[in-house]
């Protein structure tokens, strides 16, 4: 019997198929196996940060940089302990996508809806572990401790069961000790008197949870291409009252080329002020003189600033004092800023926009648009022009929901005034900024009504609908009027700046009540982008 050349071919080619067939089949078999927590893990993009380019930095920096990253580490342990307990039973999960899922939210609590994925534990606390888990409103409003809503006061019962504070440095005493430790190694070997100067007022700040000399001397580090930020700053998590602060810790090295490009925003501050949507009474704040802009890449995220949502800007210090006297710093993490545009932003924008809207989605734009909402948390009011005290005082735990929408708002508003005055000739388009503004919120609002910046880009989406800025077509994809978007911008920008500065705490929860929910179209929508592939957001794997 002879088999032709032909017949050889027929034949391998359906062997080849029987092959692919079987391999396709067992590639479906392993897709039905993950369970939806499996799903959810994957929902976050793994991204590897290289390791640095270190050209330039000598033997002693890079010792520096060790030693920042172990100061890091140290932070993320007592960020564990804020906003679970203890990490080791989190660790020892028997199944590894609870395990790994625990990892990326830190506990066993969903961060995009707060709801728990490990059984045996109920709904994420509001307090964290901020408050006793049984204490009442009634039982906090009567105790009389001065400093029960400091930033860095733990409140805890005493044996006979009443209310107690107890200062950050006393609870994380032995995590508290070694960061000191590793920041004054860090002192003592680097060769920039500014550097050793902040690593040593951060090291005394941190030992009496007094923050200001060291907030100052961080903004007049203006000499190192190094950076560490590091403690107690963000208050997301606590969101009973809004006010106890989380542990977090950057490690960065600052981009110099794009840095200078950016540096022009900073002399721009008292004209920014000046051009807010609101009335005159509402921004009598000055900025500081020698608030900066720098762009940076991370090369290494714990604690809050790894937590879920990766962070990708900071506006600090939050000191009001500090603001008043020096400045901000606004720092943008340009090549985290970079993975989430291509991975996620543009992706989102393809799949939800009508018609051929790539044109003015650019990473440029994002990066932009992201600068100017960082810039834009250092404007406004500080305090209420009518006695209430503090903003966040006199808001509460509606303090960041508000902030997180002025920051968006009224930072896209200063992009689109600029760009109309002529005065971000080449950088980008009013166009650009919208497209990739709108994409950019519903890729936060992925970020669910679990927390503060979720429900912030919710209630922008669906003020923008109301609006008739975005209007949803038959196919399920949007339009966009660019001059309706730019007038409800102004419009909900002046909304919020007008309840800052009057401290009105029911404007600010009915603007919550009307607006912080998700449609059942855009449900559907966001079922799309699940379909489409497209992550939620990003985890790291950090190289060395």
């Amino acid at each position: 019997m002879f088999i032709f050349a032909g017949e050889i071919l027929t034949i391998m080619k359906r062997i080849f198929y029987v092959l692919a067939s079987i391999l396709v089949l067992a590639a479906c078999s392993q897709s039905e196996k993950k369970t939806p927590l499996q799903r959810k893990v994957n929902d976050y993009a793994i991204v590897t940060i290289a390791a640095p380019n270190l050209e330039g930095i000598t033997d002693n920096g890079k010792e520096v940089l060790n030693l920042y990253r172990f100061a890091a580490d140290e932070a993320d342990r007592i960020y564990w302990k804020q906003v679970f307990g203890d990490k080791a039973a989190m660790d020892t999960l028997q199944d590894p996508a609870q395990r790994e899922y625990a990892r990326i939210n830190y506990g066993p609590w969903d961060r995009l809806d707060g709801k728990a994925f490990v059984e045996g534990y109920g709904p994420r606390p509001a307090g964290a572990q901020f408050y006793p888990a049984d204490m009442t409103a009634a039982e906090f409003d009567a105790f009389g401790a001065v400093d029960k809503l400091s930033p860095y006061t733990l409140v805890t019962r005493t044996e006979d069961g009443s209310l107690k504070t107890v200062p950050y440095h006393e609870a994380y005493a032995e995590n508290v000790e070694k960061i000191c430790n590793y920041l004054q190694a860090a002192a003592d070997i680097t060769i920039k008197e500014s550097v050793r100067n902040y690593l040593l007022t951060k090291a005394e700040a941190l030992r009496t949870d007094d923050y200001y000399a060291a907030e100052k001397a961080w903004l007049e580090m203006t000499d190192s291409k190094m950076d560490l930020i590091i403690g107690p700053n963000e208050t997301e998590d606590d969101q009973l009252y809004g006010r106890k602060a989380s542990y977090g810790a950057f490690v960065l090295l600052k981009e110099l080329s794009l840095t200078d490009q950016i540096d022009q925003l900073t002399s721009m501050l008292p004209e920014l002020q000046a051009s807010l949507p609101c009335d005159d009474a509402y921004k009598t704040f000055v900025p500081g003189a020698h608030s900066d802009i720098y762009a940076y890449d991370a090369i290494y995220y714990a604690g809050n600033y790894n937590a879920g949502i990766k962070v990708i800007a900071v506006n600090l210090p939050y000191d009001e004092r500090v603001q008043a006297e020096v400045g901000t710093r606004t720092v943008l993490l340009h090549n985290i800023m970079n993975e989430k545009f291509h991975r996620i932003i543009y992706p989102i924008g393809q799949t939800i926009l009508e018609g051929d809207y790539s044109e003015h989605m650019s990473s440029n734009a994002f990066f932009w648009n992201i600068a100017f909402r960082e810039v834009a948390h250092g404007l406004g009011v500080k305090e209420t022009v009518n006695g209430r005290g503090s903003v966040a005082e006199a808001l509460g735990n509606e303090a960041l929901f508000i902030e997180e929408i002025k920051g968006n708002v009224v930072g896209l508003f200063l992009s689109c005034n600029l760009i109309d005055a002529h005065k971000l000739i080449g950088i980008v388009t009013k166009e650009d900024a919208l497209a990739t503004f709108i994409a950019s919120v519903v890729r936060s609002v992925r970020f669910g009504e679990g927390s503060a910046l979720g429900r912030a880009n919710i209630a922008i989406f669906n003020y923008l609908k109301e609006k008739a800025a975005i209007s949803r077509k038959p196919s399920g994809r949007y339009d966009i009027d660019y001059a309706k978007a730019q007038e409800a911008i102004r419009d909900l920008a002046s909304q919020v700046l007008t309840i800052q500065a009057t401290g009105d705490y029911e404007a600010a929860a009915e603007l919550e009540k009307t607006y912080a929910s998700i449609s059942k179209d855009f449900r559907t929508d966001l079922m799309n982008i699940h379909l489409a592939g497209i992550p939620a957001d990003i985890r790291f794997v950090f190289e060395k």
